[in-house]
């Protein structure tokens, strides 16, 4: 049966960057953030975000995204209130595509908040990826555009690596591509998948 390796860690930590070198070693991934973004252009989901969060954060019918950032990652309770419509969506959407993995041993779930949306408890195996505080948030800030207040404010609203590592079995240091890449090795040579 096929095996899910949770992966996680903060935003600006480079989850998707380690993701990418389970995915080059042939490991299939599921990259949890971009499942949701194309299950927010949904007529049905955004019907639902429309009714708890009104027409302000629509612009001619379609969802801002950036506009309904500001508000949930400003209030806990709004970010557990889109979190309630989006969530179940991602899941149902995993379970339709990992029956398409039957024939991998091991599959990588890649979920930024991995533990708060309780994913965790569906993985056979957790990683957590860490990168100094610095660097994350010059990553996000070149990413996508923001300010050093924005990305604070996403980070204040996440686990921090303390607890992640805690309930993790492997922990990978993503300072620089090539650390990464070494970690990943060594977690694959572990697992036998290589």
């Amino acid at each position: 049966m096929t095996k899910i390796i949770g992966l996680t860690g903060g935003i600006g930590s480079g989850k998707t960057t380690v993701a990418n070198h389970f995915r080059v070693a042939g490991i299939p991934v599921y990259i949890a953030d971009d499942e949701a973004r194309k299950i927010m252009q949904s007529d049905e989901i955004n019907a639902e975000i429309k009714k708890k969060f009104g027409d302000t954060v629509f612009d001619n019918g379609i969802l801002n995204r950036e506009k309904l950032s500001g508000i949930v990652f400003n209030d806990p309770e709004k970010l557990k209130l889109l979190n309630a419509i989006i969530h179940p969506a991602v899941k149902k959407h995993f379970s339709s595509w990992i029956l398409n993995q039957k024939n991998a041993p091991y599959i990588i779930y890649e979920a930024a908040i991995l533990f708060e949306s309780g994913s965790y408890k569906d993985c056979d195996i957790i990683i957590t990826v860490t990168a100094p505080l610095e660097l994350r948030i010059q990553r996000v800030i070149q990413r996508d555009k923001t300010t050093r207040e924005n990305v604070l404010s996403r980070i204040n609203m996440q686990w921090n690596d303390e607890k992640r590592i805690d309930k993790s079995d492997f922990v990978i240091e993503n300072d620089t591509t090539e650390i990464a890449k070494s970690a990943v090795d060594k977690i694959l040579k572990i697992l036998k998948i290589q």
